[in-house]
């Protein structure tokens, strides 16, 4: 198709998504089965609240998956101490379920969950003509054309913080100049993550950019049951562990060989290795387990209420919300999503609770981060499967270098905060300057 310019797009994709219309109800049901959606809920999806407006001002935060999630639950947090009412929409049910603890942590109605229409005319507007928002502040790169363009139309201004935009976004979006800069015009503010960031979005057409640096650097450390803390480390004893976080499919398998290789070691010091992998989608937990099996190894699984015994080999953390455990028992910490080309996976949890980490080398998605991190000795990379099974070995043999890895990953994260602050400053001075406008 010939897009003459951004509006012309703009209707195209306006054409596009009501033209998909009559089979949304198929594709909700096909998420439905495979437990990407919350049946209870599938009325929000259209763009039908289940929760009642709470009267006066209102402001609309939406956030994509789990990371942005609690990447802007700090800053709801302090707009909510300022007396803002706040209506948080998310897209994954694991993103829904954090979302829904955080609201009982708040006085009633001053924070609601929603999930997020899809991005089709109708559902959007039913959406935006109900709940009012005065103000929408969308989190890192969701910037769906659809809504972005009915917040503009009704005069509502739009923040995109801690905003960024990757390498392939960034080609993809030059190639489409006049498409990127209607959608940018729609942002009042973006604050991004990094100066690269920045210059990203002020070049593909965005007006007021600021660095105000990575929220994620800000969030406290990931919680933990203790009683389930203290249950494991007894069942796990001095045996050394190695969890691989939030993985993708073709990355269990190096997981699975390292483990393999290790054990057959005794020079490595890690004949009683236990590895623990929780992959990053959990309904993948069957698929691993069976991948174990076919090694010849014992296998258990948390999502089955299974513990891991002596002769355990793996354990299959197929469960949500347990991430601050698994990192507090961990020896050594691979972060999933970057020896497969996913882009990464957020490293700045780990380095706050002491891990060391080790990681793949597609990880677009945090480079600034992991650049620091590699250059500071707070992290190590490994270039492919046989350079990380190597690695891991290396660092399992090795008490010391894993302590150094730690120190250098706390010290890291330590100098790195300030994000929230300089957000809700470059926030406040914005719609001090559109009030007197």
């Amino acid at each position: 198709m010939f897009l003459i310019n951004g509006r012309t797009a703009d209707g195209a994709y306006r054409i596009a998504t009501r033209a998909i219309r009559p089979v949304v109800p198929l594709i909700l049901r096909y998420r439905l089965r495979r437990g990407k959606e919350e049946p209870d809920r599938l009325g929000e999806r259209y763009g039908i609240a289940s929760r009642s407006r709470p009267a006066g001002p209102l402001i609309w935060v939406h956030a994509a998956s789990v990371g942005e999630t609690n990447a802007v639950l700090p800053l709801i947090g302090r707009l909510i101490a300022a007396g803002e009412h706040i209506l948080l929409t998310t897209g994954t049910v694991t993103s829904a379920q954090i979302a829904e603890k955080a609201v009982t942590e708040f006085p009633d109605a001053f924070l609601i969950h929603q999930f997020a229409p899809m991005d089709i005319p109708t559902f959007v507007d039913r959406f935006i003509d109900y709940w009012q928002p005065h103000l929408a502040i969308f989190a890192e790169s969701e910037l769906w054309p659809v809504m972005t363009a009915a917040l503009t139309r009704r005069g509502k201004p739009l923040a995109l913080v801690n905003a960024r935009m990757s390498d392939r976004s960034f080609r993809r979006w030059r190639k489409a100049p006049a498409i990127a800069r209607t959608l940018m015009d729609r942002i009042g503010i973006c604050l991004a993550q990094s100066e690269e960031d920045a210059r990203r979005y002020r070049e593909l057409g965005a007006g007021t950019v600021v660095c105000t640096g990575n929220l994620k650097l800000d969030t406290p450390p990931l919680s933990v049951d203790e009683s389930a803390l203290g249950q494991l480390k007894a069942m796990i004893g001095t045996r050394p562990v190695l969890f691989a976080a939030s993985t993708h499919t073709g990355e269990d398998e190096t997981i699975i060989s390292a483990h393999t290789a290790i054990t057959a070691s005794m020079d490595a010091g890690s004949a009683d290795l236990l590895t623990i992998i929780a992959p990053r989608h959990p309904d993948r937990g069957a698929q691993i387990a069976g991948l174990v099996i076919a090694r010849g190894l014992e296998v258990a699984s948390r999502s089955l209420g299974e513990l891991p015994d002596n002769a355990t080999a793996v354990y299959i953390a197929d469960t949500i919300g347990e991430m601050g455990l698994w990192y507090r028992l961990a020896t050594l910490t691979f972060l999933g999503g970057s020896l497969v080309p996913h882009g990464g996976q957020n490293p700045v949890e780990a380095a706050k609770l002491g891990a060391p980490v080790l990681h793949g080398p597609h990880v677009d998605n945090f480079k600034v981060i992991y650049q620091e991190m590699d250059e500071e000795g707070a992290a190590v990379s490994a270039e492919d499967p046989d350079a990380m099974i190597s690695a891991i070995a290396r660092l399992l043999a090795s008490a010391d270098a894993r302590a150094n890895l730690a120190k250098a990953a706390k010290s890291w994260s330590a100098r790195s905060t300030g994000a929230l602050d300089r957000t809700l400053a470059a926030l406040g001075d914005w719609r001090a300057d559109q009030h007197n406008g």
